[in-house]
């Protein structure tokens, strides 16, 4: 069953497919607008309107946080009861140096915020505080999606791997729009919709 939108899909294959296509133009539209360099960096409200942005068309709840709890594979995001703590939290976080970014990045991620697009939003935001703070952005398409996936998945325990994988991957190319919609590309999102399935919990 695809989650509850706008648009009345109950396939979440064709779901996933109509919100590739929508949530790529509104980000086009968000890049090319320059409206995401008017957004302060690393601040939960760049985050949510980056959301609200991509997913407006398609959810209700895009650009709000979740009030429900959910988990991928065994992996359980922040229970909704302690959300707006630990989202006052991440944003207090310092991101003055390519360490403190990730960690930042790390902890949203570790938040999930949203019922669905935490990634692609969340990779929007990540590159925005790395252009802001060190005039840099990722190259997404250096990077393995399997290795990402992986490191993601181990750095709420050890973030290394991500900051290794993400640091060989930088570049100063920071206003190359096809660059920048590499970090919402499909392979890197899919997860959602396949093995990865997110789950909501009672």
């Amino acid at each position: 069953m695809a989650v509850e939108n706008k648009l009345g899909i109950t396939d979440s294959t064709e779901l996933a497919r109509i919100e590739e296509k929508i949530s790529k133009k509104r980000a086009k539209e968000l890049f090319e607008s320059g409206d995401l360099n008017r957004l302060k960096a690393g601040t939960c409200r760049a985050l949510f309107e980056i959301h609200r942005c991509l997913f407006g068309d398609i959810y209700e709840f895009a650009g709000k946080i979740r009030d429900v709890n959910i988990a991928k594979g065994s992996f359980r995001f922040a229970p909704v009861m302690y959300l707006e703590e630990a989202l006052k939290n991440i944003e207090k976080m310092p991101q003055k140096s390519f360490d403190e970014i990730i960690e930042k990045y790390v902890e949203m991620n570790v938040a999930h915020p949203f019922r669905e697009g935490n990634g692609r939003s969340m990779r929007i935001w990540l590159d925005l505080m790395l252009k802001r703070e060190l005039h840099v952005v990722v190259d997404w398409s250096k990077v393995d999606k399997e290795d990402y996936l992986l490191a993601m998945e181990r750095s709420p325990i050890k973030d290394v791997e991500i900051k290794y994988i993400l640091k060989q991957a930088l570049t100063d190319r920071t206003e190359d729009r096809e660059l920048y919609m590499k970090g919402i590309d499909h392979s890197y999102y899919y997860e959602g919709y396949a093995v990865y399935k997110m789950k909501e919990l009672s």
